[in-house]
């Protein structure tokens, strides 16, 4: 791990825009441009159908690039990706294929086969695998055949149209290795799998981002060929490269093809002229033989064409290598020798880097899940380009933008200005940040590459993201939407898996995040009753009715928006006592502060209807514009969030707070909480001398106690892969909303979403979701450290069997866990029913990380690469066997040593 630790050493804050230099190059492509809100210049927004699937090879993209196995430098000027053939497809294969929203019948979905099998935080070895069709890719079958399902039917794949029958397909690995910061090395090894031989044309590609349609008299960067094997390559910040394509498996030199990277104006708008070599270019000539090339071999995009006939069960490899211009070994030793020992150590050192990660007790199938689970992560960096107020305003170069726009989607973020390496939720059908989605990513990354993970939280809150009023911005379709604020959370977990020094860190995102809860407390609490607001809150469609878009003059006051602020409230008052402790700052009156709203949002959780006694459980309330006051009544983990909220305080910080003699002392005179001895007697304050410590949940005891019956109940929440979204109650009992002519009905979902409600493409139903479950155990373990073995529980409920909170947390663990694992009948829950991925040897070791998994059998669904979140089971693999510290723990550590920093 020592070498790779220390390249990872001093990422620095991207946010800026540097990096240490072995970052220079990584895989910050796309998986998909084409139909992103930044590629939009439709007068309706719908950017879909603006630039779809079928004109991307031929438009240039205004904002980023895309392509398959890509690698860019840090800026995506220059970019490396890989096209293929198979001699019997309409176009080249160079990037993924996927249905629209309309097209599909569960909203977009992507509908190749590829995986992120391994990398390091340097990008100094990343390893990527495809599986391409031998005959012809059946595009218009996929797209007709889920165009006809209806929502209650699967989703039609790839594997059941049959194409990879007899296994006729290729298996295509891309290795990149790099022998110092700007000397980059592509491997392709491509098997043939099927039974006859076969030809496979392979064209590695290298091109320019187009960054001079956009501007006036901007220069236009020159790829030129100087050998049978060579191509000389400008780089405006790294210099003269130069990029060398070594001889296929017959000796023979690869065809270099050279076109430009502009659009084919003629062939989208009827334009007459236009360019003689469009982006398209090298495609039509490969496939038809067109003449659009250039003779010359120069241009902004090129191509190395390599012919390969490949015997059944046969693997053969070719070598590229990117390099500084002019330095040794001349270009017929650069892909010889020396190649092959970087590549291998290269792979050592990604083997010894897993090696020290992995727990000594984890099984060689956790360690592989939790590799991959990592290289998903690390693969999933993109440079995020968007200027909005340029988006809005157009570019001097072309037409003007619809006037609609001026009004329309993020017009009110003409602040936001970015141009950032970040992490991606799944960069083909999430190819943009999130907000509450990357506070997950960063718990993630913080164990293998802790300074990209502190940079992410930093970069959210930087000026050009958050707005001027506090506000983070949501995601790329309306920044204006809210999320949950858990950045602060994410924050202190980092802070902590860094081995809790880095106090700078905290302090940094503290001071941006005092400027957002402010937000949230002047503009999500529309009364200021303490009850907050927020519409979907990232959980889309769980509730009977969009949350987001209600009918004029109503609010829905929100047990989830509720929860999530008193954990926001007690995660910034953790913040501020640990700078306390470090000596970084005088921080009493902020943790008082913080106290003060947690205090405000208990009593008004308490005591303004949320909760529901009958019930057990805390419902949304609809308030009507005739008065009303309606709970909605539907046992969905939107209930469950209020009891994340949990923390302890020490009786030092208690003395303080009493002394101020403000509302948290009222509210401990409220709650009984004023009298130390019958404290103790109760179990809530707890420890040694010196060191006691008061409980602070805005779940009660006896309250927590009655959600727990309902979240461990089979019957209910629990499934055997983790909690349910939706309870299975509503399996058998639909819950109908009927208010003022609104009618609405919810019931119990395991897999997809049978409605449209934001695109239709996730479902909060009922299926499994990691970041719900991953706050949930962790909230069960803080319960645990309070109370110890002296609290248990009846797990599941009805078993008659009793388990400590912490039992409970690590069996939660293991089922989650236990998705991606090979199960005794061999079967990963993960793969479903789909045989060949349970049981091909050239599959079922290939794993997929789901955006959220059935709630019945644990099938993955959803976006197929999400490891965004569901990355996160990496860190469940290292938590389960004790190889990472709670931030608890962290705190008493600080407080018993006394740090000063």
């Amino acid at each position: 791990m020592g070498a790779e630790r220390e390249r990872a050493e001093g990422f620095g804050h991207v946010e800026g825009g540097h990096a240490s230099p072995w970052y220079l190059w990584g895989p910050y492509l796309s998986e998909r441009q084409w139909g992103t809100v930044r590629e939009d210049y439709s007068a309706d927004g719908e950017a879909w159908t603006y630039l779809p699937h079928d004109r991307a090879r031929s438009q240039a993209y205004r904002w980023g690039e895309d392509g398959l196995a890509g690698f860019s430098d840090i800026e995506q000027r220059l970019c490396l990706g890989l096209a293929l053939w198979n001699g019997r497809d309409p176009i080249l294969k160079e990037r993924a294929y996927g249905l629209t929203g309309s097209e599909a019948n569960h909203g977009e979905d992507v509908k190749d086969y590829w995986w992120y099998l391994d990398a390091l935080p340097s990008h100094s070895w990343n390893r990527y695998r495809y599986h391409y069709p031998q005959p012809a890719f059946p595009y218009e079958q996929l797209r007709a055949e889920n165009g006809r399902r209806g929502k209650f039917d699967p989703e039609y794949e790839l594997l059941d149209t049959g194409v990879f029958d007899d296994d006729r397909y290729w298996i295509v690995e891309v290795h990149y290795a790099k022998a110092d910061p700007t000397d980059l090395l592509m491997s392709i090894e491509v098997t043939n799998a099927g039974p006859a031989a076969d030809v496979l044309h392979v064209l590695p590609t290298l091109w320019f981002r187009n960054t001079w349609s956009w501007e006036l008299d901007a220069p236009v960067p020159v790829l030129e060929a100087t050998g049978s094997q060579s191509v000389t390559v400008p780089h405006p910040f790294l210099g003269d490269l130069e990029l060398v394509a070594g001889p296929g498996p017959d000796g023979a030199d690869p065809t270099l093809l050279f076109c430009d990277n502009e659009t084919n104006t003629a062939r989208l708008y009827g334009a007459d002229p236009g360019p003689r070599f469009p982006k398209d270019g090298i495609n039509d000539h490969v496939i038809a033989g067109a003449a659009t090339v250039n003779p010359e071999r120069r241009g902004s995009k090129c191509a190395a064409w390599y012919r390969i006939e490949v015997g059944p069960g046969e693997t053969v490899e070719l070598r590229l290598r990117l390099r500084p211009a002019g330095v040794p070994p001349e270009p017929a030793g650069t892909v010889g020798t020396d190649f092959e020992l970087v590549r291998a150590a290269r792979r050592a050192e990604a083997d010894e880097f897993y090696a020290e990660l992995t727990p000594p007790a984890a099984s060689a199938d956790e360690a592989a899940v939790m590799r991959q689970a990592f290289a998903g992560m690390l693969w999933s960096k993109q440079l995020y380009h968007y200027d909005v107020a340029r988006w809005l305003d157009g570019d001097p170069n072309e037409p003007l933008p619809p006037g609609s726009r001026q009004f329309g989607r993020n017009s009110r973020w003409r602040t936001f200005k970015a141009f950032d390496i970040m992490s991606m939720p799944d960069k083909w059908e999430y190819p943009w940040f999130a907000a509450w989605d990357l506070a997950f990513h960063c718990v993630a990354l913080a164990h293998v590459d802790p300074a990209f993970a502190k940079s992410q939280l930093l970069l959210i809150c930087r000026e050009w993201f958050q707005h001027p009023n506090g506000a983070l911005p949501a995601y790329e379709w309306d920044f204006g939407d809210v999320n949950p604020p858990v950045q602060a959370w994410a924050a202190l977990e980092v802070f902590a898996i860094d081995g809790g020094r880095d106090i700078e860190f905290l302090s940094r995102v503290f001071d941006k995040l005092l400027v957002n809860f402010t937000w949230w407390v002047n503009l999500e609490d529309s009364d200021g009753s303490n009850l907050f607001e927020g519409g979907f809150l990232g959980l889309d469609n769980i509730g009977p009715i969009d949350r987001s878009h209600l009918p004029d003059g109503w609010v829905l006051e929100q047990s989830d928006a509720t929860g999530w602020m008193a954990t926001y409230a007690l995660s910034m008052g953790t913040i501020a006592l640990i700078l306390r402790r470090a000596g970084q700052r005088s921080a009493d009156d902020l943790v008082l502060k913080f106290l003060e709203h947690f205090a405000a949002i208990r009593d008004a959780i308490d005591s303004q209807g949320l909760w529901d006694d009958t019930d057990g459980m805390f419902y949304d309330r609809l308030a009507t514009s005739d008065g009303q006051r309606v709970p909605v009544r539907t046992r969905s983990m939107v209930g469950i969030i209020p009891m994340l909220a949990a923390g302890v305080v020490d009786e030092q910080m208690l003395d303080r707070v009493e002394a101020a003699g403000k509302y948290f002392t009222e509210f401990l005179d409220r709650e009984g909480l004023r009298d130390r001895q019958k404290l103790v007697k109760l179990g809530l304050l707890r420890g040694g001398p010196d060191q006691r410590q008061l409980l602070l949940s805005v779940v009660s005891a006896d309250k927590l106690e009655r959600i727990f019956r309902p979240l461990f109940d089979p019957a209910e929440f629990l499934s055997p892969y983790g909690l349910r979204a939706l309870s299975a109650y509503h399996r058998e009992h639909p819950y109908e909303l009927d208010v003022q002519g609104v009618r609405a009905t919810i019931d119990y979902e395991p897999a997809e979403s049978t409605t449209d409600m934001f695109g239709g493409n996730s479902n909060w139903r009922g299926p499994v979701w990691f970041p719900l479950n991953y706050l949930v155990v962790e909230a069960l373990d803080r319960y645990h450290r309070f109370f110890g073995d002296d609290y248990a529980v009846d797990y599941p409920t009805g078993s008659g069997h009793r388990m400590s909170l912490g039992a409970v947390a690590r069996d939660l663990q293991d089922r989650l866990i236990s998705i991606f694992l090979r199960g005794a009948d061999g079967r990963r829950p993960c793969f479903g029913w789909v045989d060949r991925l349970q049981d091909d040897p050239a599959w079922r070791d290939n794993l997929m990380f789901n955006e959220y998994f059935h709630g019945d059998n644990g099938a993955g669904l959803g976006a197929s690469h999400q490891t965004g979140w569901t990355g996160v089971v990496a860190d469940l693999i290292r938590r389960r066997h004790g190889a990472t510290e709670s931030i608890g723990t962290v705190l008493r550590r600080m407080r018993d040593e006394g740090v000063r920093s």
